[in-house]
């Protein structure tokens, strides 16, 4: 089995890819059984500065650091479980030490697989006005959807003053829902849910549409490249397509 590193930079959604790494792993080779899992998980407040700067150089960086970690302990690959932070890791610069998944090829693939034709796109401000999604359903011929400014606004206030911090409440889990219901009347068949906390408030049974949970979806393919199951990812980082 090849050893997982997974990269976390916020910690709900990576400590939620962790706990699904495993049970997919008991799932496939029995009780108590998983491959081995690295994580390395340095405070996302560091660089919230050179988020908001749009900072790639410094965002990569910084990302950069951690992957020789994984790379230091063993690990085969990675995965990041934040879709923010893509932007970032698709930016140019030098190849990452090890090979990782990317989660925004991970989420379209399986939007392809089940005949998505519009995605509806829920994330932090940066995903949902970045190139991350609209690369990865576009080179797939999948059309895309954000919510209007005001949502945008209401979803990724939630998820840094929530979500991130640990707070799941039903008002802002209505208020997902209601923007979904939105995305739905605007013709989309299913929503990304691409904050990786994002799963941990709305589920399948709450969602008007089918969800594209990318956490999860992240952590069963690791699982799968880790049991030899599917190739070993090529991907160091850099721009897809």
């Amino acid at each position: 089995m090849k050893h997982i590193g997974i990269l976390a930079h916020s910690f709900e959604g990576a400590a939620l890819c962790f706990r699904t790494a495993c049970l997919e792993g008991v799932k496939r080779l029995g009780p108590h059984m998983h491959p081995e899992i690295t994580m390395t998980c340095n405070a996302m407040a560091l660089v919230l500065d050179a988020w908001d700067r749009g900072d790639n150089k410094t965002l990569r960086g910084f990302f950069m650091e951690d992957a020789k970690k994984l790379a230091a302990a063993g690990c085969d690959f990675f995965v990041i479980p934040d879709n923010t932070a893509h932007i970032a890791m698709e930016s140019e610069g030098d190849p990452f030490p090890i090979a990782g998944l990317n989660i925004g090829e991970v989420v379209a693939d399986q939007a392809q697989r089940a005949g998505r034709k519009k995605v509806g796109i829920l994330g932090t401000r940066f995903t949902m006005g970045g190139p991350v999604y609209p690369g990865a359903f576009g080179r797939r011929g999948i059309d895309w959807a954000v919510p209007d400014e005001a949502d945008r606004k209401l979803v990724d206030d939630i998820i840094f003053d929530e979500l991130c911090l640990g707070v799941f409440s039903d008002h802002a889990r209505n208020t997902y829902v209601g923007i979904i219901e939105k995305l739905k009347a605007d013709g989309c068949d299913a929503v990304a849910l691409v904050c990786t906390e994002i799963p941990l408030l709305v589920s399948q049974e709450d969602s008007p549409l089918p969800i594209l949970d990318s956490t999860r979806l992240l952590a069963a393919v690791a699982i799968e490249v880790a049991l030899g199951e599917r190739p070993m990812p090529e991907w160091r980082g850099g721009p897809i397509g």
